[in-house]
């Protein structure tokens, strides 16, 4: 019984520092992302640029060339994401309400330094919509995450006799 629990325990701890890594990389893609300035992403030769492009000629083609849905589309879901990561992450410290709550204030709050990050990055600007757009994704992923790990939370319970 001992030998369980601490195979258990170290499991634990194995998805708490993986949740927390987690976060942190998320974090630093999305400080990359905001250094990058939008010349960049139109100009650039990789996978992220390509995306870019292709969905920009597709918004022109659809809602013409004035109006910028990606950006917002963007940040909803990298945010959305993030939202979700730190609701895991949280999780294994406190009850899954209080996590959910908690991530979404705390990815809200990298959304303002996101923004103000953004003031000294060329070609781009602290949009508050933006960060308006970066907390409802954070709200979205962060609730998604619950009701999957409630699921998965009851779907492990052993059945009642």
């Amino acid at each position: 019984m001992k030998e369980k629990r601490h195979s258990t325990c170290l499991a634990s701890r194995k998805a708490v520092v993986a949740g927390w890594i987690l976060v942190a990389l998320w974090a630093g893609f999305i400080f990359f992302m905001s250094a990058n300035t939008g010349d960049g992403l139109n100009d650039g030769t990789g996978i992220v640029s390509q995306i870019y492009r292709a969905l920009h000629e597709f918004q022109a083609a659809l809602l013409g060339p004035d109006v910028d849905v990606v950006s917002s589309a963007a940040h909803f879901c990298e945010y959305a994401v993030f939202g979700a990561l730190w609701a895991n992450a949280l999780r294994h410290h406190m009850p899954l309400r209080r996590a959910v709550a908690l991530g979404i204030a705390c990815v809200s709050l990298y959304g303002v330094t996101d923004e103000f990050h953004q003031l000294f990055v060329e070609g781009r600007m602290c949009d508050p919509v933006d960060w308006l757009v970066d907390t409802l994704g954070a709200a979205l992923g962060a609730l998604l995450a619950a009701l999957l790990l409630r699921r998965l939370a009851h779907s492990r319970r052993p059945p009642r006799a």
